[in-house]
């Protein structure tokens, strides 16, 4: 089977090995002609970045470069990526990286032609309107991870560092306007970034499939994209040259960002806070909390994970799934709570205050209070 194609759901990826080649192509489409690639520090020093800019420079549109951004972005990240973008006159940006480089890459197209402060667009309400749509700059995404899906998502996650607090900012046009997904470019991750981000995207498809709004689209592709990640991720962290695994899990991380249109819920409306003030890994802190979330949701989504888990191979219904998620955390070497990410007891009341704000938790099926996060963060502890 050729793991090659061109989708135009929901946005346009192109996707295949060796398709960064195609970044050029990918520009003019998008009407840039002198993009600003945007990337994290750690990505900003391997070939696979000083090829991509080779690339670019070798078709006429430069060798523009910002890399400082921290693990989890914050608003400083973007008042000097929005500097650079000016300073340099660049006329879109190629988000380049994880989850950190994306989701910043996407802000800085984004906040280059706001007058309003970026909190002003947080995903409140209909606050994305007060947003000048014309002065969006267009984004190309080039994800080198297989996790958090930003490249097809028209949001991105900001940590505001004085609060610690992490916010989602929301704009449709926010939405790349084309995505080049090429798995060589994950074939060097550690392992322990593979079995994070892969988790992360396993845990986007597990709560858009718990969520209880209505998107039978998004429940399809959820489903689809546990069965890839559970096939594929543990081939892609024995082996990281395994490009068959590798593409796959770039599928699975794109599908579970797409699924979560549906929703998220309380593995993710605890992770937020926990990554805001701990710095933890966000794809790892969603694998821990997972099992707790799935056993406090349980008398709700038995019954569908009970088809879940007959589509996915796994015996036993909920029951076995659930014990296959902690048996597959396991496996990937994550650990079992949030105390060996350094989580401390003391920290609780204010992670609740954080999580009980997320809008994640609008998705959870059954309702968040203070009093049921609290319980569930000592479960995770």
């Amino acid at each position: 089977m050729s793991l090659v194609g061109n989708w135009s759901y929901p946005t346009t990826i192109k996707f295949g090995a060796g398709r960064i080649k195609e970044l050029p192509e990918a520009c003019a489409a998008a009407g840039i002609k002198r993009p600003l690639l945007v990337t994290d520090r750690g990505l900003v020093d391997l070939p696979i970045t000083a090829a991509t800019l080779d690339i670019l420079e070798a078709a006429g549109l430069g060798r523009g470069l910002f890399s400082e951004v921290d693990p989890n972005p914050n608003e400083k990240n973007l008042e000097a990526g929005v500097a650079a973008y000016k300073a340099g006159g660049h006329d879109g940006v190629i988000a380049f990286g994880g989850g950190s480089g994306l989701d910043l890459g996407k802000m800085v197209a984004f906040m280059a032609g706001q007058s309003r402060p970026v909190w002003d667009f947080e995903d409140i309400g209909d606050w994305w309107t007060r947003a000048d749509a014309e002065a969006i700059a267009p984004i190309i995404a080039v994800p080198t991870t297989a996790g958090t899906g930003s490249e097809v998502g028209r949001a991105s996650v900001i940590t505001n560092s004085e609060t610690h607090a992490k916010k989602i900012i929301f704009h449709p046009k926010v939405l790349p306007t084309v995505v080049i997904c090429d798995p060589e470019l994950t074939v060097g991750m550690p392992k322990f970034i593979t079995a994070g981000t892969g988790l992360d995207a396993f845990a986007h498809c597990v709560e858009a499939y718990s969520s209880p709004h209505y998107h039978p689209m998004s429940q399809g592709i959820a489903l689809e994209g546990m069965r890839l990640v559970k096939d594929f991720l543990p081939r892609a962290y024995a082996d990281g040259t395994d490009i068959e695994a590798r593409a796959q899990m770039m599928s699975a991380a794109a599908m579970g960002a797409t699924a979560f249109q549906k929703g998220l819920g309380a593995i993710h409306a605890m992770s937020h806070p926990i990554g805001a003030v701990f710095n933890t890994h966000h794809g790892t802190t969603n694998a821990v909390c997972m099992p707790p979330v799935l056993e406090f949701n349980a008398p709700v989504i038995a019954d569908r994970f009970d088809a879940a888990a007959a589509y996915l191979g796994i015996s036993g219904g909920f029951d076995g799934f659930r014990a296959f998620v902690q048996e597959f955390n396991d496996s990937l070497g994550i650990p079992r709570g949030l105390s060996d990410l350094g989580v401390t007891e003391d920290a609780i009341p204010e992670l609740v205050k954080g999580a009980i704000i997320d809008p994640s938790c609008g998705g959870n099926p059954i309702e968040l209070t203070e009093e049921n996060l609290a319980g569930l963060f000592r479960a995770a502890l």
